[in-house]
């Protein structure tokens, strides 16, 4: 499954992610021991995944009677700027934050939970000045 997050992570790096399947949080969190980010990193990265996540579902046409915005290329900038914001300030490498944000795209997999971050998402995108 093309999954937005995931391709604009590569964009990130010169590098192809690898090809991921849609895993179990709990399995992630215990297998690679994921330590918890201060607030402001983790609503970064929430928000990051859920931008794109509702990027996807536009492209696919599933988000339509949600009213959000076009995130095409406000949403694609929010991501890229955000996730190599968090690389720099936590020193993580990409493969590493791949892993939290597998973890985040899980969690925003659950019925409700994309809907439910979004609006607090958007004024983060907004506030953002992109």
């Amino acid at each position: 499954m093309h999954i937005f997050l995931f391709a604009a992570l590569a964009a990130t790096q010169a590098q192809t992610p690898p090809v991921i399947a849609a895993p179990n949080t709990q399995i992630i969190e215990r297998e690679t021991n994921l330590v918890p980010l201060p607030v402001q990193q983790q609503t970064a990265l929430r928000c990051s995944v859920a931008m794109a996540l509702a990027a996807e579902r536009q492209r696919l046409g599933q988000a339509a009677e949600q009213g959000w915005p076009d995130l095409t290329t406000r949403g694609r900038e929010f991501f890229v700027r955000s996730l190599a914001q968090l690389m720099d300030d936590t020193g993580m490498n990409r493969e590493r934050l791949m892993l939290y944000s597998r973890v985040e795209a899980a969690s925003l997999s659950e019925t409700g939970a994309l809907e439910a971050v979004m609006p607090g998402c958007l004024l983060l995108l907004d506030s953002s000045g992109l």
